[in-house]
């Protein structure tokens, strides 16, 4: 059996890993080794690791990396701890293969232990832009990283060639998110308030919102802009969803939890809806407003209007249900009024997914397999040139 190590650091990060581990722990010629880090360890992050042992997966290593505040400071403190930790478990654990999706900056430290020990990676969602965040580079030098590559969309593919990746390993899977929206049974919208104990009667809006790490420590002074939109749009509840492990991500909690509970019967905070309550909760709601990654990739599947705010998510394919407005209270108001227009809604109820029709994981899989049991795995790359026109 082929010993296949995924990494998941974040709540966001693991929901969209679900099908691919679902699959690998299945497979009789693969062995899941499963690892987790970051914010899943964290109290202050809801303790996620929980939420994967309650889906049936088995954690075969704790990493623990976070500090207690998430200045710059405690975010590189936490990425030397995260190769120093990953570098003791990748010294007597050598997988045959390590999965990374994505960008967060711990998955940088646990590529470079990888690369050193010359275990070969396997990239999901390289080749995407995000350029208000230092997850842009971070996925980059990830992808330079990477022995195989397994993209969202065609543009995405192409762009991981162009760093010079070999077109032979390199290849548009399609996201997974698209695979949950398709497949994961969700709850009634009665079973979602009962789990809840949150009335969801009225119309309601989910928020996520998290730093912006390219920008000089303005995460609170944008939240607050967006919570001074909320109070200028009537009659809607709100499901916030906690901002992740970033720096300033915990000043954006804390406003939230105030926000919360000067308004109890108004909103409600959770650290992590857990994946099928989350997917519930987008089918459901009037509105999806933030910066998060899922509201880019995920929404579209359910039709629901978004509102994406700010440069975080800049340059990333986007479907026709999403409204793209700058970090300004006047603009988020705007923009949550068009997204809750009749007119506008029926619009977004048309829009099509960009990435893909829902069979990541199936295709990762397979490819997986064919180059562990049927290639020689050469890490020594060249840098695969692309014609440039004069």
């Amino acid at each position: 059996m082929k010993n296949i190590c995924v990494v998941t650091g974040t709540r966001a990060e693991y929901h969209l890993l679900f099908p691919l581990l679902k699959r690998l722990k299945k497979d009789p010629e693969l062995r899941l080794t499963l690892v987790v880090t970051g914010a899943h360890l964290n109290g202050a992050y809801g303790n996620t690791y929980r939420d994967i042992e309650r889906d049936g997966f088995l954690i075969d290593a704790k990493i623990d990396i976070l500090q207690k505040e998430d200045k710059i400071h405690d975010i590189n403190t936490a990425m030397s701890k995260a190769i120093e930790g990953f570098d003791v478990f990748l010294s007597k654990q050598r997988p045959d293969l390590i999965i990374l999706l994505g960008d967060r900056y711990e998955l940088l430290s646990v590529a470079i232990v990888a690369m050193n020990y010359q275990i070969p990676i396997a990239h999901i969602h390289g080749g995407e832009t995000t350029e208000g965040a230092i997850d842009e580079c971070i996925r980059h030098a990830i992808t330079k990283m990477s022995y195989l590559h397994f993209t969202s969309c065609e543009e995405y593919r192409n762009r991981v060639i162009q760093l010079g990746e070999n077109p032979d390993r390199v290849f548009n899977v399609g996201g997974l998110g698209v695979e949950n929206a398709k497949n994961v049974k969700l709850m009634t919208l009665d079973e979602l308030e009962r789990s809840l104990d949150f009335s969801l009667k009225e119309r309601f809006a989910v928020v996520t919102f998290h730093p912006v790490t390219l920008e000089d420590d303005t995460a609170e002074d944008d939240f607050l802009k967006l919570l001074q939109a909320l109070e200028q749009t009537d009659h809607l509840k709100i499901i916030f969803t906690k901002a992740n492990a970033d720096a300033g991500g915990l000043r954006i909690n804390s406003l939230i939890d105030a926000y919360v509970g000067k308004r109890p019967e108004q909103c409600i905070a959770v650290y992590s809806l857990g994946l099928v309550r989350y997917l519930t909760a987008l089918k459901y709601a009037a509105i999806v407003i933030g910066n998060s990654s899922s509201g880019i990739l995920e929404t579209p599947s359910f039709g629901v209007p978004t509102v994406n705010i700010g440069d975080r998510q800049k340059g990333r394919i986007q479907a026709q249900n999403i409204i793209n407005c700058q970090v300004k209270t006047e603009a988020i108001v705007n923009a949550i009024r068009k997204g809750l227009d009749e007119q506008f809604k029926d619009y977004a109820a048309n829009a099509v997914n960009p990435y893909g029709e829902g069979h990541a994981s199936e295709q990762i899989v397979k490819i997986i397999k064919q180059v562990l049991y049927t290639s020689n795995i050469n890490l020594k790359k060249q840098f695969y040139n692309i014609p440039m026109n004069q």
